[in-house]
């Protein structure tokens, strides 16, 4: 005596019953609980932020650095705040602005130094010039910001290029050195008219 066969029906619900487990556990699989930071092995992170903004003030209560980004990862280990994306703010002594962002970021041990790495800019809107590298550090202690990779700084019209970046904020003082190379245009008798 032979079994009957399945209708229909019968395969449609085990059919839509496979594929909800499956979506199932590739949902579980893809869920947003870190594990490791990323490229790390400093262990697990204690927390994570999405849409993040983060101030930090000075000794006198004033803002002097805020941070946004779309992810803030920080691993207790070492103590350090890996930054997605970041966009930051910086106030130097002066109160003058400065703008910073990268493709990633860290912030070490107790918030201080900040790097950026992966088309690293640095601006000074008040100077109009702007900065370009690969990665790019500030110490907020000091108010200075380094660059060892190739760097470009521009004030339009003119352009230069440097191994090495340095720039003291609270100074507004920056200089590039190491094979720099400058493209700078004549002054022109209309710029030069007063």
């Amino acid at each position: 005596m032979a079994l009957p066969r399945p209708g229909f029906r019968t395969w449609l619900a085990l059919l839509l019953l496979a594929l909800g487990a499956g979506l199932a556990l590739l949902d579980l699989h893809e869920s947003g609980t870190p594990g490791q930071a990323p490229g790390a092995t400093v262990g697990e992170p204690d927390f994570y932020l999405e849409s993040a903004r983060l101030t930090r003030y000075d000794a006198e209560g004033r803002p002097h650095q805020r941070v946004t980004t779309p992810r803030l990862t920080h691993t207790p280990e070492d103590d350090v705040t890996r930054l997605e994306a970041p966009r930051i703010r910086l106030h130097d002594d002066a109160g003058r602005l400065w703008l910073a962002e990268a493709d990633k970021g860290t912030l070490g041990p107790g918030g201080n130094p900040l790097s950026l790495d992966g088309n690293a800019r640095l601006d000074a809107p008040a100077e109009r010039w702007e900065l370009e590298t690969q990665a790019l550090h500030y110490d907020a202690d000091t108010g200075h910001a380094w660059s060892t990779t190739p760097a470009t700084l521009r004030q339009p019209p003119q352009r230069m290029s440097g191994d090495r970046f340095d720039a003291w904020l609270n100074d507004n003082r920056a200089r590039l050195t190491d094979n720099v190379r400058g493209h700078h245009p004549p002054e022109t008798l209309e710029e030069s008219s007063p």
